[in-house]
């Protein structure tokens, strides 16, 4: 479960192509970083993942099915969008938003929750380290609290295909690794998870493979080692980047801004 397969994809919005000819798969296990320029596609991208957003051409399959082929009730069993937009609620409890995970196990007229709705709840909790806050207003957390519920509301809906869209946006580096630590323990299960990342050296951290958008298209896709090469990492934001090697681990490091004319010459 989670095989995720994109053939040619093509997405289109306004009158604006925001990428094409994208094609990749991402096994079970896998955690996939997405990565790039702003306005590259990658929010875009995920939202085609998620089925809510239609190509305009190639297709997108998980577990050998299109994904645009699954009804509502199947897609919102099988796929997990956490946006950097989510609506927060109010007046909810941590357990409860939790629990709403579970809404597409009911009928849509059965809003009453089960006993396998509430161990469910509990056990995602437990697995983000959350247990304790269970009765808490969900109005009262941190931010990085609050991304260890939405992904225990993943956990809770028991997706195959799990997605976060900059899901360490405004945290601290302590929250954000915490954050990048959990990360890392879902994609251990059988479901494959694709995450929206602005740092570069977070997402050769955590991720097994890395897709680098930039210039409209994939321009990589593979191990970080790989897809963090200057070159490829130039053409995507328009700036020069060293990498070196610290601790065992890649580094990249922004040098400086690619002149998009040659500098006229002394005298002219």
């Amino acid at each position: 479960m989670g095989h995720v397969k994109l053939e040619g994809v093509r997405l289109i919005a306004g009158e604006r192509t925001l990428l094409d000819a994208v094609s990749f798969e991402a096994l079970p296990g896998e955690l996939i970083a997405i990565v790039g320029p702003n306005g590259a596609g990658k929010t875009t991208l995920l939202r085609a993942l998620a089925g809510f957003f239609a190509p305009a051409a190639g297709d997108i399959w998980l577990d050998g099915i299109a994904v645009r082929a699954l009804t509502a009730r199947q897609r919102a069993r099988a796929v997990t969008l956490i946006g950097s937009d989510v609506e927060e609620p109010h007046g909810t409890s941590v357990r409860e938003v939790v629990a709403t995970g579970r809404f597409s196990y009911r009928p849509w007229w059965d809003w009453s929750e089960t006993p396998e709705d509430f161990a469910a709840a509990g056990l995602a909790l437990a697995r983000v380290g959350m247990e304790e806050f269970a009765e808490r207003p969900f109005e009262t957390l941190s931010s990085g609290e609050r991304q260890r519920v939405w992904l225990a509301l993943a956990l809770a809906q028991d997706a195959r295909l799990v997605l976060l869209d900059e899901p360490t946006s405004h945290l601290d580096p302590r929250h954000a690794l915490d954050m990048l630590c959990l990360m890392r323990g879902i994609a251990s299960s059988p479901v494959s998870s694709f995450v929206v990342l602005h740092d570069l050296n977070e997402a050769a951290a955590v991720a097994d493979r890395i897709a680098v958008l930039g210039e409209g298209r994939l321009l990589r896709f593979a191990p970080p080692d790989d897809a963090l090469d200057p070159q490829i990492l130039e053409r995507a934001f328009g700036i020069a980047f060293d990498r070196v090697t610290a601790g065992g681990a890649i580094r990249v490091i922004p040098r400086g801004y690619r002149p998009a004319v040659p500098p006229l010459a002394r005298g002219t």
